[in-house]
Formats: C-alpha cells, sequence, structure tokens
C-alpha cells in the first residue's frame, strides 16, 4: 500500500469519527450504539443522515409534524434525569417570533399573605365584578392583581410558581391544561361566596389569604420560576406577568382566572388548611 492510500485512510478514518461524534453530540441516546459493532454504527449513522436531509429539504410544516413524532417522549440520560428542556429546544426551532417569543406558555402563580383587615379580599372582590371578558379587560384585571401583590410583600408568608410551554400547534393542549389548573384551584373551593352589593361586611377577621392566577398567555418569555424560594425571585415572577400581560393591549394574554380564599369574611384559613389545600406553597 502507497503513502498516499495510507494517508487517504487514515483521513477517511478521522473524518468518520468526527462524524460519530457530532452526531452523538445532536442525538444523546446514539452514544449507547457506540458499544455495537462498527457495522451497526455505521447503520444508524447512515439512517440519522438520511433523515436529516430529509428533514432539512421539507416544509417548516412538515418538519414540525415529524419533530414532534419523534421528539414526543423525554428521553433519559444516563443518570435518569430528563431532557426536557433539549427538546423544548428543539421544539422551539421552528417556531414563529411573537412579541413575546414563541408558543404558548401556561402559568400559575400563587401567593399567601396575611391581611389583618382583608383589604385584599376587598380589593379582588371590587375588581372581580367590574371587569370584563376582553383581552384588554383582562390584561388590566392581571396587571391590578399583580401590583396589589407587589405592594403587600411585606406582608407574603408563601409562594409558588409552575409553567409549561407548548407549541402554537398544540393550542388545544395548552387550554386544556389551562382549563385542568383552573378546575383543580376552584375545586379546593367548598362554597363560593359573593358579597352584597353595596354591604359593609363586620367582624372581619385577620387570615392568611391565597390569592392564585392561572394565566395562559403567549411567547416563552414571561418568567414563572422562581417563586417562593426567595422574596426577590418572587417580585421578579409576578413583575414580570405584571409587564407582559399588557403587551399589544393585552392581545398576547389569552386568558386568565383569579382564586383567592378565604372569602366568606367570618372564615379564617389555618396553616392545616393551607398544608392541606396549597402543599406546593414554598415559605419566604
Amino acid at each position: 500500500v502507497s503513502h498516499r492510500e495510507k494517508a487517504l485512510q487514515i483521513l477517511h478514518k478521522i473524518s468518520f469519527q468526527i462524524y460519530i461524534a457530532s452526531i452523538a453530540w445532536c442525538h444523546p441516546h446514539i452514544n449507547m450504539l457506540t458499544r455495537c459493532s462498527p457495522l451497526v454504527v455505521a447503520a444508524s449513522c447512515i439512517l440519522s443522515s438520511s433523515a436529516f436531509l430529509a428533514n432539512a429539504f421539507s416544509s417548516p410544516a412538515a418538519f414540525a409534524v415529524s419533530n414532534r413524532v419523534a421528539f414526543g417522549r423525554p428521553m433519559r440520560s444516563a443518570d435518569g434525569e430528563s431532557n426536557s428542556f433539549a427538546l423544548n429546544l428543539f421544539g422551539k426551532m421552528f417556531e414563529e417570533e411573537g412579541p413575546l417569543g414563541k408558543g404558548i406558555t401556561v402559568g400559575k402563580i400563587q401567593v399567601a399573605l396575611f391581611s389583618a383587615d382583608r383589604s385584599i379580599n376587598s380589593f379582588l372582590e371590587d375588581r372581580a365584578g367590574s371587569g370584563g371578558n376582553s383581552n384588554y379587560e383582562l390584561a388590566r384585571l392581571t396587571n391590578d392583581v399583580c401590583l396589589t401583590l407587589l405592594r403587600k410583600s411585606d406582608d407574603w408568608v408563601s409562594a409558588h410558581s409552575e409553567s409549561k410551554w407548548f407549541s402554537e400547534n398544540d393550542a388545544g393542549g395548552a387550554e386544556s391544561l389551562f382549563n385542568n389548573w383552573a378546575n383543580k384551584e376552584a375545586a379546593k373551593f367548598e362554597k363560593e361566596y359573593i358579597p352584597r352589593s353595596g354591604s359593609e361586611e363586620e367582624g372581619k377577621l385577620g387570615t392568611t389569604v391565597v390569592v392564585s392566577l392561572v394565566v395562559e398567555i403567549l411567547g416563552d418569555s414571561t418568567k414563572f420560576d422562581g417563586a417562593g424560594y426567595s422574596l426577590i425571585g418572587t417580585k421578579e415572577v409576578i413583575a414580570s406577568l405584571a409587564a407582559d400581560c399588557q403587551v399589544e393591549d393585552g392581545e398576547c394574554l389569552n386568558a386568565v382566572e383569579v382564586f383567592w380564599t378565604p372569602s366568606d369574611p367570618k372564615e379564617v384559613l389555618t396553616n392545616r388548611d393551607i398544608i392541606v389545600d396549597f402543599p406546593e406553597l414554598i415559605t419566604l
């Protein structure tokens, strides 16, 4: 064998190893194949490259469909951790960019605060009775509730937040999760208390009040992670929603539900009630 042929063989081998490394970086699950025979590895690399080329020349809609099928279930790494962040990253690559980012986010923010005079209850009752169902009115309601909570941050006891991102092609899934979270919060109340119009309630007792917001908002830039872990983090989450809900006069806000308990002026929320009904709350 001539020196030229040996050099070509070495170059081909190095190129093949680089190719395998790049495929393994893009697809973590293919690392398992490196322990198999070279024939199996080569076959898997050929199949992966064929699928990549097919998707590269297909339309964005077709790629979104195939991507959803291929990456629908979170893969598990060797240490058992979910690669859900990587899956969301792949899912967002071909999403259209909106004012607040890509896709749709369903989020939930909960704050427990002590109210000696129940002023937070009075505010929520007034806003609930004066609000409408247009995007602008829902945005104003959300902004007012967030600002009121921020003004009462000295009274905060605990908090919690969570969210889930959806592709625009899965708007039905986002709506379903929003309804599910809203129904779970509504089911925690044995009855709904509605004060008489123009009446002044007497004998109000100081109590801890839990306020919950469930929202469906366009994009992925609204901050929902961090409430409950620190006072600053909780403020950032609420402030982010207060600002984003008003973008484009509320057109980015698809839906919102506001819950608070207790609503009856003679009812007091005990620590046991909070632990049983709101175990997710984190003490600040």
